[in-house]
């Protein structure tokens, strides 16, 4: 596993933006995630730097039967291999301005490292700082590679019309392609428990210690409360597997896909996981040392480390550093301000400037995902003007690239995704049989026609920047804080802002991250109610009780929080959270009949 330098990491985002991020920030010490979904951008983008780095290319066709697998082995193979390059020639380098290895140094936090760094600078005399140098060296180690699986894109995967076995399934076959790569890093996987997927990385030898007790491959699992954590914690130690790290992401105030939780807040979740971590520490080890015990490996004496990381909104370096201390965080995530660093993040110049010319109105949480799972969408993406263009063209709905979201058998007896132009033609089709008011069928057309193709269109900023696809219409799933900034930034730039170093923050009126979150889940609380109004929710007036309940009991948490917070952030939060108080206080929940 590689070494942990930095405070902070690079989560997954999108198919395509962060697909070969650890090529720009790994050897830095900084850790990344990349996205394995589309496994056709995976081998194009695995060409594009085969080309670029002279390494050998064979292609793997989708003649292969396992070709999804097989091209993430070898483009993880690849990254790991180019990283490893990368750091002996950034080892190599010689300790100057502008080199390689000062540009690690100097992007460190203040840690014991940058100590070290900053006296031998300071030691004049030749011998003691060669010796001092050369320690330093061993210490430029890389952030780690990590791979990121959204579990329930899943689903089974069919040759000349007949369906494979399991293990050939979307997020099976992603899965095997970490589990066989050379990569020593986490697996993250996130969007719920999935059973035969949790149960498959079972079989892999990478996933337990090996003879000296190490993993190889670990497992972080991305949650947004406690119980989820525990459950699937639970699931996976009965399968001897260790989960290394727990990833908690903001319900709402995040990028990409939104799962919100029952009115639990951010602020109360993380005090849950910092009075409970050592008891579901404690609870883990019991249960994971018995399974490994039965299976004939030796279990260990103490248990494995186990990281809590956050992220999902952090916007300064004062929320950063109180995360890290009020809750004994291991680390915070920090995705959407990487859109705006080129060097990083894989997003073509027009969008460039629409992130930075982006308002409220154009940043929304939207019904656009195929999966059914509120997403963040970017109203002037390509993606999305193409989707409308579409609609008024009389051709509503997408070709079906990729078949990622192959979810749906409404109307088929192979799935289909919600989002292609079959399902859409057949399902407006069908409304009018359903039953449903005025009112109703309005929005249940809006939500069928709101669909996009975001599985294909999120790889388009990396198609674009790389000249494979000139005509790609990208998508954007940037969270709601590209609103607070509006500058390109230079990786130096933005390590410096998460460490308080410089401010990039543009928006003055840039609510507190607990505040910008209970905001949203005020309008998603509101957004149900009005479903439920109309019929169109699973919901039961139980459920908007519940959540409403724990709403206001995270107010009274952030209450009593904000004694923590310095004056003048103190006065404008409390100030904010009187006044979303008395906003969810003014909401009718539903009632029974």
């Amino acid at each position: 596993m590689k070494g942990q330098n930095h405070s902070f990491h690079i989560p997954v985002m999108g198919t395509g933006f962060t697909i070969d991020t650890p090529l720009r920030v790994a050897k830095y010490g900084i850790s990344s995630v990349i996205p394995v979904v589309d496994d056709v951008l995976i081998e194009q983008v695995r060409k594009f730097h085969c080309e670029k780095h002279d390494e050998p290319y064979e292609e793997i066709t989708s003649r292969d039967q396992d070709a999804r697998a097989h091209r993430i082995t070898a483009y993880l193979n690849l990254v790991d291999r180019l990283v490893q390059q990368q750091v002996e020639t950034l080892q190599a380098s010689p300790f100057e301005e502008g080199s390689e290895i000062t540009r690690y140094f100097e992007m460190l936090p203040e840690t014991p490292l940058k100590r070290a760094y900053r006296e031998m600078l300071a030691t004049t005399e030749s011998a003691a700082k060669a010796r001092m140098q050369e320690a330093l060296r061993h210490r430029a180690i890389p952030g780690s590679i990590d791979v990121n699986i959204m579990t329930k894109l899943d689903s089974d995967t069919y040759w000349d019309g007949k369906k494979l076995p399991a293990e050939f399934a979307d997020a099976m076959a992603a899965l095997r392609g970490y589990a066989q790569s050379t990569l020593n890093s986490s697996i993250i996987l996130s969007a719920g428990i999935n059973p035969r997927l949790y149960g498959y990385a079972a079989t892999f030898d990478d996933f337990f210690p090996d003879e000296r007790a190490e993993l190889k491959k670990k497992i972080t699992l991305k949650v947004s409360d406690y119980r989820s954590a525990s459950v699937q914690g639970k699931f996976l130690a009965k399968r001897g597997l260790w989960v290394s790290e727990y990833r908690i992401e903001s319900g709402l105030n995040c990028g990409g896909h939104a799962f919100a939780t029952d009115g639990y807040l951010l602020g109360p979740v993380l005090e849950e996981f910092e009075q409970k971590r050592q008891e579901l520490i404690e609870t883990l080890h019991a249960i994971y040392t018995k399974t490994l015990t039965s299976r004939g490996w030796s279990g260990n004496n103490a248990p494995y480390e186990v990281r809590i990381t956050v992220q999902g909104g952090i916007g300064t370096a004062v929320e950063n550093e109180f995360l890290l201390e009020h809750y004994s965080i291991n680390g915070t995530g920090w995705g959407t301000p990487f859109l705006l660093v080129p060097e990083v993040t894989n997003v073509d110049d027009a969008h460039l400037e629409k992130l930075l010319c982006a308002t409220d109105q154009d940043v929304y949480l939207s019904g656009s995902s195929p999966l059914g799972i509120p997403f963040w969408n970017l109203r002037t993406s390509a993606s999305e003007e193409n989707r409308r263009q579409n609609i008024l063209e009389g051709k509503p709905g997408s070709p079906c690239h990729k078949g990622a979201a192959r979810l749906n058998t409404e109307f088929t007896d192979i799935p289909v995704c919600p989002a292609s132009r079959v399902y859409v033609k057949r399902k407006l089709q069908h409304l009018p049989e359903e039953g449903l008011s005025t009112e109703q069928l309005s929005l249940v057309q809006e939500s069928v026609l709101e669909k996009s193709c975001i599985c294909h269109d999120l790889g388009g900023g990396t198609t674009l920047k790389y000249d494979i696809d000139p005509a790609a219409t990208p998508a954007m799933c940037c969270g709601p804080s590209i609103l607070d900034f509006n500058k390109i930034s230079t990786l130096e730039e933005m390590v410096a802002h998460i460490y308080g170093q410089l401010s990039l923050i543009t928006n003055t009126e840039r609510p507190h991250m607990f505040i910008k979150e209970l905001m949203l889940y005020i309008d998603h609380l509101r957004e149900e109610t009005k479903k439920f109004s109309l019929k169109l929710s699973p919901h039961t007036p139980g459920y908007f009780l519940k959540f409403k309940e724990n709403l206001v009991a995270g107010i009274e948490y952030y209450r009593r929080l904000a004694e923590q917070f310095i004056e003048e952030q103190r006065s404008r939060f409390l100030a904010d959270l009187r006044i979303l108080q008395d906003e969810v206080e003014r909401i009718a929940l539903p009632v029974n009949g």
